[in-house]
C-alpha cells in the first residue's frame, strides 16, 4: 500500500495537542480541513484522512509524546491480527493507524444496540494473544472495544508494556455475564453511563470490591 497518509503531513503540523490535569481529555489547537478529529483521550487525539479515509493519526499531547514509541513497538509486537488496527509509521508525535469503522461498546449501550457474546469471547480471545506476544492485556474498556461487522476490535494498545492488572475487562465481563440481560436492547441515558464510570474510576484499588459495587448499581438502576 502506497503512502497516500504523506500529503496530510502539513496540515497535522498544524494541530497542537494537550494533556490536561486529573486525568481529563486532551484540549486541540488548531485545526485542518482535511482532517477530522474521530476521538479524544487523555494523553492523544486521533484524526482521520478526509483525502485518504483508510487513515488515521493518533496525535500525542506535547508532554506525552515519549508513549508514541512504547505504543508503535507494541504494534510492532502485536504483529497483523484482526484484534487490532494496523500501525503504518511512526513519528515523534503521531502514529498513523488504520481507520477503524465500528460502535464503541460504550455507544451500544447509550443507544441500545445489543452487543453479543460472542464479542466478549473474542476479546477474551485477543487477551490471550497479547500474552502469547509478551504484552500485558491492560485498559480494555467499553470506550475501547468496537463492534465491527459483528467482530469485536480493540483500538487503544497503549499500554500493554505496563505491569499489573487493572481489572477493568474482567469486571465488565463479569457485569456482562450477570446483568447485561436486563438493559439488553434498550438505550441507557448518557448520565447514568457516566456516573457509573466515574464511581468506578474513582475507586479505591485495595478496597474495591465487584460485589458491592455492583449491588449499588443495581439498586440505582432498578430501585431495589
Amino acid at each position: 500500500m502506497n503512502n497516500e497518509w504523506e500529503k496530510d503531513i502539513s496540515s497535522l503540523s498544524k494541530i497542537k495537542v494537550f494533556s490536561n490535569p486529573n486525568n481529563q481529555p486532551v484540549t486541540i489547537i488548531g485545526d485542518a480541513d482535511n482532517l477530522k478529529c474521530i476521538g479524544v483521550g487523555t494523553d492523544a487525539a486521533v484524526f482521520q484522512s478526509l483525502s485518504a479515509p483508510a487513515y488515521a493519526f493518533k496525535l500525542y499531547a506535547q508532554d506525552k509524546v515519549e508513549k508514541v514509541k512504547l505504543e508503535a513497538k507494541v504494534y510492532e509486537q502485536l504483529g497483523e491480527s484482526p484484534f487490532f488496527p494496523t500501525c503504518y509509521a511512526s513519528s515523534d508525535e503521531y502514529l498513523v493507524l488504520s481507520y477503524e469503522e465500528g460502535k464503541t461498546l460504550f455507544d451500544c449501550i447509550l443507544q441500545g444496540i445489543p452487543i453479543p457474546q460472542h464479542v466478549v469471547s473474542e476479546v477474551e480471545e485477543a487477551r490471550e494473544y497479547i500474552r502469547n506476544k509478551g504484552l500485558n492485556p491492560r485498559d480494555i474498556h467499553l470506550r475501547n472495544i468496537l463492534l465491527q461487522n459483528g467482530k469485536a476490535k480493540i483500538i487503544d494498545v497503549s499500554e500493554y508494556t505496563k505491569s499489573g492488572n487493572d481489572y477493568r475487562w474482567e469486571h465488565l465481563k463479569k457485569g456482562y455475564e450477570q446483568y447485561y440481560h436486563l438493559i439488553e436492547g434498550n438505550a441507557v441515558p448518557f448520565w447514568l453511563v457516566v456516573t457509573i464510570q466515574k464511581w468506578y474510576n474513582q475507586r479505591g484499588e485495595k478496597s474495591f470490591s465487584y460485589e458491592e459495587f455492583t449491588k449499588t448499581i443495581s439498586k440505582l438502576l432498578f430501585k431495589k
